[in-house]
């Protein structure tokens, strides 16, 4: 698979959405003695087919139409109008529409009303007429939710990008912010990275105050109402899951509102916001990756390049032109029924995908020395990271030895990636151990990046001051990144591996995922979909370390994950469990969320138990002949409660752990 080509059409897209493509009652293999080592053989066949011959492996990262969307507005506020890069993109948009005129954020979730306003509005670009009936089914949802006052402050700062918004009526971020020492409250770095680099660029935006108007009104969804999401319980996912407040019982929003009245009228000296500006040029500048991007995702990608471009970077710039031809190569372009259909990732994960591959095909049985094995070894390794990054704010005196996620990122290495590194890179045989001290760099830099508390973030160490999330635009996503049981449990699980469980920061993760369990056995998973995948992580990473079988959390974790396996066999849990932790492990079954129960059930050695066996022919029995699984449900998460992935080869390289470690008895 070749990056930013056009790709062959695979089981992810759906004609129109939500379609399977798999006919209706094709099964895999009956549910014999044989039948998973049968499944084990066809899954191996099928990834080992899959990796490029660099060594890597890619899946599709299928998020929502709001990528899409965002996009073309990019180009039009670039002055980039393309009518064929519209009409593709306008088509993938339309398959994506539901009967009822919507768009939702995952497959067979709720409508959301912001990203159906910014569909809407993208097929207004594309020529698509008001009085259209999808149009107008998708109008008359919209004015019932409120209109596109009610939505999010991300989606209305589009609306005043295109002309069609006053900025008047949105919150501000002055650029001078970037003067913040790091121990102030509401410095950049209290920020997760990829809020802080968003929050830097779109600062520079806001304070120019761009309207670039793009032809078109939107003044039919307007209905005259309040601004802004409407208030609500709405969850915290900082930390644990904690009811959320209403903004008007919450003291900080009299404050912060307060604040952002007054910044409205702040008029700033000129020759200190001349100065901020540069500021923030000269930060956003340095950390543009080699292959153009920012952070390798899409929310600081287009505001950093909308930042430079009313900085006066021409499109000419070579600044410019590297993050343009980076956009390119994040596009899938493919056939659709009426034509060329394109759509944007809106981030890739070579590096996630390959070492979770890698530590599947082992777990099935390849030899330590298989081609495949030392060639994605060989590529993983040229991926570490060896400079500088905004985790040296946090903890300057340790020395680097992480990876990222994507394959330029070297600004932001993150822990879970380099835990998975090192699970990966422990099941291949090199010459000479090749491998070692690049394992020993990554787990003295997890040891480092280890929080106070004993837990781990994603990107940062004590990433956990929360007074940034009170402030008025922090309405979309999580914007910090404090210590999660699903990262936590694969770092401890690494060292482990290595036979470091008694080391300090080991034992210190153990004693955090221990308090962490939730009070029903299960935890929550701050990356993956949710309940079941925190779970899935964390017990296996507790037997690594010695917390032994029997005991009190890991039968808690066994009877929750029994308790919650459906009729079928499988185990499934909708991203509804984000809001309500009442859904908890409720879902149609898919192959990666019953791979994980299963990591976990065999961990803690139930192996020939009732809910394994059933879990193993539910495996069994729905593989496709070509030895892969469907899987249109999104499993990942980016932003719980807002923001969700399906990661295409979720459903290859977890089933195939599973099935790997069934069938050898349970062990990695």
């Amino acid at each position: 698979m070749t990056r930013g080509a056009v790709r062959p059409h695979d089981d992810g897209a759906r004609w129109p959405a939500g379609r399977p493509l798999r006919p209706a009652g094709q099964r895999g293999p009956s549910p014999d003695g044989n039948a998973a080592r049968a499944a084990l053989d066809r899954a191996v066949r099928h990834l080992t087919g899959l990796q490029d011959s660099a060594g890597w492996w890619q899946g599709e990262l299928e998020t929502n139409v709001t990528m899409d969307a965002e996009d073309l507005l990019l180009r039009e506020f670039l002055g980039l109008h393309d009518d064929e890069t519209i009409a593709a993109a306008a088509r993938w948009i339309r398959y994506q529409q539901r009967d009822d005129g919507t768009w939702a954020n995952f497959y067979g979730g709720p409508a959301d009303l912001s990203t159906t306003v910014e569909a809407y509005l993208a097929l207004r670009l594309a020529g698509d007429p008001v009085n259209a009936r999808h149009m107008a089914t998708a109008r008359s949802w919209i004015l019932e939710q409120g209109g596109v006052e009610a939505t999010r402050v991300f989606t209305r700062i589009w609306l005043a990008l295109s002309g069609l918004w006053s900025w008047d009526d949105l919150p501000v971020i002055p650029p001078e912010l970037i003067y913040l020492p790091s121990w102030f409250p509401l410095n950049i770095y209290d920020w997760g990275c990829w809020a802080r680099q968003t929050i830097v660029a779109l600062a520079v935006v806001q304070s120019f105050r761009p309207s670039r108007p793009i032809g078109i009104s939107i003044d039919e969804l307007k209905t005259g109402g309040r601004h802004g999401r409407a208030p609500g319980p709405r969850r915290s996912f900082d930390a644990r899951p904690l009811p959320g407040v209403r903004p008007s019982a919450d003291p900080w929003s009299y404050v912060f509102t307060a604040l952002d009245k007054t910044l409205h009228l702040y008029r700033p000296v000129k020759s200190i916001r001349r100065a901020a500006l540069r500021r923030c040029a000269e930060w956003i500048i340095t950390r543009q990756e080699r292959d153009g991007c920012w952070g390798g995702i899409q929310p600081p990608w287009v505001y950093s390049l909308m930042a430079l471009n009313l900085l006066g970077y021409e499109l000419e710039h070579p600044v410019m032109q590297r993050g343009l031809a980076g956009l390119n190569r994040f596009t899938i372009t493919e056939e659709g029924p009426a034509g060329p259909v394109r759509r944007l990732e809106a981030c890739q994960s070579p590096v996630w995908d390959t070492v979770l591959t890698m530590i599947g095909l082992a777990d099935a049985g390849l030899a330590p020395d298989h081609p495949a094995l030392v060639r994605a070894a060989r590529w993983v390794l040229g991926e570490e990271i060896c400079g500088p990054g905004d985790w040296q704010v946090r903890r300057p005196g340790l020395a680097p030895g992480g990876w990222a996620f994507e394959f330029d990122n070297d600004n932001y290495p993150d822990t879970d990636d380099t835990a998975e590194v090192v699970l990966a890179l422990r099941r291949v045989g090199f010459p000479a151990n090749d491998a070692k001290p690049a394992i020993e760099r990554g787990l003295r830099w997890l040891a480092g990046m280890q929080s106070k508390d004993g837990g781990w973030g994603a990107f940062d160490a004590d990433n956990t001051r929360a007074l940034v999330n009170k402030l008025p635009f922090c309405d979309f996503g999580a914007v910090i990144d404090p210590p999660s049981a699903d990262v936590t449990a694969h770092i401890v699980e690494a060292f482990a591996a290595e036979g470091q469980a008694d080391h300090p920061a080991v034992r210190r993760g153990v004693v955090w995922l221990l308090r962490a369990q939730e009070a029903d056995g299960s935890w929550f998973g701050r990356w993956g979909a949710n309940y079941i995948y925190g779970t899935g992580a964390v017990v296996p990473a507790l037997i690594a370390a010695g917390v032994r079988p029997s005991k009190p959390a890991i039968r808690r974790a066994v009877a929750w994950l029994e308790a919650h396996q459906n009729a079928d066999g499988g185990w499934g849990e909708d991203l509804r469990s984000y809001d309500d932790q009442a859904l908890a492990g409720q879902g149609t079954s898919t192959a990666s969320q019953t791979a994980w129960a299963l990591l976990a059930l065999l961990a803690a050695g139930e192996n020939d138990g009732a809910a394994t066996e059933r879990g193993i022919r539910w495996l069994a029995q729905t593989q496709r002949p070509d030895g892969s699984w469907d899987e249109p449900q999104y499993t990942g998460t980016g932003f719980p409660g807002d923001f969700y992935i399906n990661y295409h080869l979720y459903r290859l390289s977890f089933p195939l752990s599973a099935l790997g470690r069934y069938v050898s008895g349970g062990s990695a």
